[in-house]
């Protein structure tokens, strides 16, 4: 694995139709219709806005045979529109669905978890070997059937495994694990193998963004062993709605997409199916600039494990590094004198932010950059960050002392050029502007001598990301732990696209472990406490710090029998105060239970207009009236809340 330069991952070539995925093609787009598969006019007219907004394929879900034919229908009403983008169905449950839908599908999704294995009940099970094979033999006996029909009519197939519906089975041998996932999928991969059936897809998805991210690198490195190139299918799945469905799914896809992995995306949000497209094609389009950077001569850290990364050990400075959440950084002011350099040696950092106030309902940043002027007014307990000048001007007035003045705490901010002065100015906490490609003898030096130090990596390399995992590696390599706040420098307008761009940028730094710290800059018309709230955003999307309640809701699909879009917004809105909360609100029992299993509460549809409430794992109320259950929900939160003070 090359950390420092991209290139997509080499991969065999997929068939589906007339779409060809994998290899040299273009990273396919796609989403999933959220019509009853019986109503062939809906689905129709869903399926092509999905593709008129760009969509490559198109899911639709076949809970039973009478879908999978209908899938016929479908399919010709398409064709009849001029339309020739593939459809996809969706199975669970039952294996003879599939082999209907492979007839009249150009791609079948099935679910290793549920394809043979009945549905999880979450039972302690201790297989022998015998037992383990028996059941092994099970899928052989069942799957090579259905890739006899696919072959028959040239159908491909996407193996799709989630996190929330591994197999009772696998569960108990390999545990609720990376590696239990990986194994779920490769005991049908072996299979493809076997059976020279190459027209298959993989998909491993999750709603917690280290799982997917780690299980999908896993997934790699062992298909590589085993001589498999099969192309990649990407997405969170229960990304949510609204701006943290947008920020979670740039997190665990970004991640992967940076390291050139992934061959199709789907970004899985609990809104109208052809809103998802626009998301998916920005994502794909802002990682696709990396293409034929300038080389990165970065020298991997030998300690660094890209498939089962810690985070990296540094000795904390202050609030800063160690074993403590990231720091958010802020910018208070903008700077006037040069908005268009983002390093100048002047003043360390070019925010270009509005000097708009933050608003109040917004969490805090941790620290405020003022640059080189005071702010007009000092706010007691703030940590503030000041241009070095201006910190030595007032430790030489005697106004800091021991980092504090007017109940405020300080700390100066140097430059590269200014490395010289960092002795010279006594402080207990500095911050250094570094970028790969500094010579790396005299900082270094700098950095060891002044561990109070917190280097604040930045980049305007093509390749960022393998520009500032350079710059880490290198100070890993040189036995160093200063702490690393990542900043991060736009030009921006757009909201959406800020937050999206963001958040791919911090994906694999975080998942590698390397982020002590966030500071997002802005060059553009975009809020201030947009700045902060994303940044908030992005680390609970890589699960480093909670900050408010995290929604863990599905897409929906034909699957789903109530008005998901309204009730998470009701939900929403009745629990938004309850910080550190997660809530799993799922259309069905697909992935319910088991994808919404670290959530503190669930609502998950069990029926036509029949929803169950879980605390965790655990069914607390079944069956309850949809009228009633969100109702019921949060008066059971309140109770359970309570009872535990």
């Amino acid at each position: 694995m090359d950390l420092f330069n991209y290139h997509r991952r080499e991969t065999s070539v997929v068939h589906i139709g007339a779409l060809d995925m994998g290899g040299n093609n273009p990273i396919r787009i796609q989403s999933m219709t959220t019509t009853n598969t019986d109503d062939t006019e809906a689905s129709v007219a869903q399926a092509e806005r999905i593709i008129k907004a760009g969509g490559e394929l198109v899911r639709l879900t076949t809970q039973g045979k009478r879908e999978a034919e209908n899938l016929k229908n479908i399919n010709a009403g398409i064709r009849a529109d001029g339309f020739n983008t593939p459809l996809v169905a969706d199975v669970h449950f039952n294996p003879n669905v599939a082999d209907v839908a492979a007839l009249y599908a150009e791609k079948v999704r099935i679910n290793p978890g549920n394809y043979v294995d009945p549905a999880r009940r979450f039972i302690k099970h201790e297989y022998t070997d015998a037992e383990y094979a028996d059941e092994l033999k099970k899928i052989d006996n069942r799957f090579v059937p259905f890739l006899n029909i696919c072959k028959a009519h040239h159908t491909a197939i996407r193996i799709g495994v989630n996190h929330g519906s591994l197999s009772d089975r696998i569960r108990n041998r390999y545990g609720d694990t990376p590696e239990g996932i990986v194994e779920s999928c490769m005991e049908f991969l072996r299979i493809c193998k076997r059976e020279h059936f190459n027209d298959v897809v993989i998909s491993i998805k999750s709603s917690n963004t280290v799982v997917m991210v780690q299980s999908v690198r896993l997934l790699v490195d062992t298909m590589n062993k085993e001589d498999m190139h099969y192309p990649l299918h990407l997405g969170v799945t229960e990304a949510g709605e609204g701006e943290d469905g947008r920020i979670k799914s740039a997190v665990g896809i970004g991640a992967l997409l940076a390291d050139g992995i992934g061959d199709t995306i789907r970004v899985s949000l609990t809104e109208e199916p052809e809103a998802e497209i626009p998301v998916a094609r920005h994502l794909v389009d802002y990682i696709g600039r990396k293409a034929g950077h300038v080389l990165i001569p970065g020298e991997a850290y030998s300690g660094f494990n890209w498939l089962r990364p810690e985070r990296r050990a540094t000795t904390p400075v202050g609030i800063v590094g160690g074993s403590q959440v990231p720091v958010v950084i802020a910018s208070a002011t903008s700077n006037p004198s040069n908005p268009s350099t983002p390093l100048n040696p002047s003043s360390p950092l070019n925010p270009s932010t509005p000097s708009t106030p933050l608003n109040p309902s917004s969490p805090s940043p941790d620290f405020l950059y003022v640059g080189s002027t005071l702010p007009s007014t000092i706010t007691p307990g703030q940590r503030y960050i000041v241009d070095y000048q201006l910190y030595a001007q007032l430790l030489q007035e005697g106004k800091i002392k021991n980092g504090q003045w007017n109940g405020a705490k300080w700390a100066p901010i140097f430059p590269v050029v200014a490395m010289p002065f960092i002795g010279m100015i006594e402080a207990k906490m500095k911050f250094l502007v570094l970028q790969f490609g500094t010579p790396s003898e005299e900082y270094l030096a700098c950095l060891k001598a002044h561990p109070e130090v917190i280097v604040v990596c930045t980049s305007n390399h093509q390749n960022r990301l393998g520009s500032q995992r350079a710059l880490v590696h290198e100070i890993m390599n040189a036995g160093l732990r200063n702490p690393v706040v990542f900043a991060q420098m736009y030009k921006l307008n757009d909201k959406e696209e800020f937050q999206l761009e963001s958040a791919a940028d911090m994906s694999a730094l975080m998942m590698d472990g390397l982020t002590d710290g966030l500071w997002l800059l802005n060059e553009g018309d975009i809020a201030a406490e947009t700045i902060v709230d994303t940044s908030f955003a992005i680390l609970q999307a890589g699960r480093l710090r909670t900050s408010k309640v995290e929604y863990i809701s599905c897409p929906g699909c034909g699957r789903t029998l109530y008005n998901l879009q309204d009730t998470i917004k009701r939900i929403h809105e009745a629990t938004k105060d309850m910080k550190g909360l997660k809530i799993g609100i799922m259309g069905c029992i697909v992935n319910g239970p088991g994808e919404m299993a670290d959530a503190d509460y669930g609502y998950v549809g069990a029926g036509p207009g029949k929803i169950s409430l879980y605390k965790g794992k655990e069914c607390v109320e079944h069956a309850i009236p949809e009228s009633e259950a969100v109702d019921h929900l949060l008066a059971f939160i309140k109770k359970d809340r309570e009872s535990e003070g």
